[in-house]
């Protein structure tokens, strides 16, 4: 093994808060292994907490607030 840190998978639509069920924008990773699921409302909830217990967060809560992206129209 050699301690090196596996790529965080980003966050997909799929992936649901483990409070109530909502798209995850935030994953804490535990020290201890496993991790924990929330979306934005419930991460920032309890990412204090967390952080203080040494979990990594991945926090995507800022792609709440992007423009989506429109695909240009098809003129003729």
């Amino acid at each position: 093994m050699t301690g090196a840190l596996a790529p965080v998978k980003p966050l997909t639509a799929l992936d649901r808060c483990d409070r109530c069920g909502a798209q995850a924008y935030i994953r804490a990773t535990l020290p201890v292994g496993g991790e924990l699921l929330f979306c934005a409302h419930h991460g920032r909830k309890h990412i204090a907490a967390l952080r203080e217990k040494g979990a990594d967060i991945l926090d995507e809560s800022a792609r709440l607030s992007e423009t989506p992206k429109i695909a240009p129209s098809d003129e003729r």
